[in-house]
C-alpha cells in the first residue's frame, strides 16, 4: 500500500503521526512543529501573525485583537499546499490560537489546491479526546491497530503512576498557570493529569477550556504548589515574564512561595501538546507533587525550580 503524503498543521498532530510510524510520509508541517527534531527539515506551511518576541501581556492583546475581528492568528501558505498536493491534512478545532482552523484550511484547499485532500480535524478537550484523536489519525492513515497499541502503551505508563499516587496520604493543592499576564489557569486535560499525579487541582475544570483567573482568587485559594507552564513558552521564556507575578506584594506571602514549591515547566514541549508526550507531562507533575516517590529525570529539562 502506498503511504499518503501528510501535512500537519499542529505540533501535537506531528508528534502523533511520528509516534504512529509515519514520519517519512510527512511532506510539510506548521511553523510550531519541532518534535521530533528531525521534522525541522520539512517546509513550514504556516506562519503566525503574532509577534511572539513580545511579553505575555502584549501577546494576549495581539491575539484578542485578531480574534475579535473574526480572523485567524495564522496564515496558510496555499502555494506550498498546491505544490505538495497532500493526501491528508491534520489540524484541530479545539483552540483557535493553537492551530489553523478547518474554516481557514477549507478556503486554502478550495482556492489554491484544486484538489480535495482528506482533512482530519482533532478536538482534544479532555484526556479521553486525546486517545480518540490518536485513534482517528491512525484510522485515517489506514493503521487502526497502531493507534490501539500506542494508546494502550500510553495509558499503561500513566496508569502505573496513578496507581502509585493513589496510595499517598496527602494530595497537595495545585495551581497550574497557563498564561502569566493576564492570569489564566490550565483547563482541558490538565486537571485530570494533576489528579493522576496525586494533587488537588484548584483552578480549571477537566474537559473545559482554560479559564481566566484573578490575582485575588490565587491569593484566596493559596495553593501548596504553583506550576508555571504557559502555552507556547519554554522555561527561559517563562522566566523572562515572571516579574509581573514576583513584583506583586502578596507574592512572597503565598504558601507555595514560602515553601519553595513554585516550579516553571516547559509548557511548549509538554502539557499544552495533547499528544503522546502527555505521558512525560504526567511524569513531570508526579516528580513535582511527590518527589519522595518519583524521579523520572525531567528536572533541568522539563522543569526547574523558580
Amino acid at each position: 500500500m502506498t503511504e499518503p503524503n501528510i501535512v500537519t498543521l499542529l505540533a501535537s498532530a506531528t508528534e502523533i503521526v511520528c509516534a504512529l510510524g509515519f514520519e517519512n510520509s510527512l511532506v510539510a508541517r506548521s511553523h510550531e512543529c519541532d518534535y521530533p527534531v528531525s521534522v525541522a527539515k520539512l517546509p513550514a506551511c504556516t506562519e503566525s501573525k503574532i509577534d511572539t518576541r513580545k511579553d505575555s501581556g502584549d501577546i494576549d492583546n495581539q491575539v484578542k485583537s485578531i480574534v475579535e475581528q473574526g480572523l485567524s492568528v495564522y496564515r496558510v501558505n496555499g502555494d506550498l499546499l498546491q505544490q505538495l498536493q497532500p493526501d491528508i491534512i491534520i489540524t484541530q478545532t479545539q483552540c483557535e490560537v493553537c492551530a489553523v482552523s478547518p474554516k481557514d484550511l477549507e478556503h486554502a484547499v478550495r482556492d489554491w489546491m484544486g484538489a480535495e485532500p482528506r482533512i482530519v480535524s482533532l478536538e482534544p478537550n479532555g484526556l479521553a479526546d486525546v486517545w480518540t484523536d490518536i485513534q482517528n489519525v491512525a484510522e485515517a492513515l489506514g493503521t487502526p491497530d497502531r493507534g490501539e497499541r500506542l494508546v494502550a502503551e500510553l495509558q499503561a505508563r500513566m496508569g502505573a503512576i496513578e496507581a502509585q499516587t493513589g496510595q499517598t496520604d496527602h494530595r497537595p493543592s495545585v495551581a497550574c498557570i497557563e498564561w502569566i499576564n493576564p492570569l489564566m489557569a490550565a483547563g482541558n486535560w490538565m486537571p485530570e493529569l494533576v489528579a493522576m499525579a496525586g494533587g488537588e487541582n484548584v483552578f480549571g475544570e477537566a474537559g473545559r477550556h482554560s479559564p481566566w483567573m484573578t490575582w485575588e482568587a490565587l491569593c484566596e485559594t493559596d495553593p501548596e504548589v504553583i506550576i508555571i507552564l504557559p502555552c507556547g513558552y519554554n522555561i527561559k521564556e517563562s522566566r523572562r515574564n515572571m516579574a509581573v507575578l514576583i513584583r506583586r506584594p502578596e507574592w512572597s506571602d503565598l504558601k507555595a512561595v514560602t515553601a519553595g514549591r513554585v516550579y516553571i515547566a516547559d509548557g511548549n514541549q509538554y502539557f499544552n501538546r495533547p499528544g503522546p508526550r502527555l505521558a512525560e507531562s504526567l511524569e513531570i507533575l508526579a516528580e513535582l507533587l511527590h518527589p519522595e516517590l518519583f524521579d523520572f529525570g525531567h528536572e533541568g529539562v522539563g522543569w526547574e525550580r523558580l
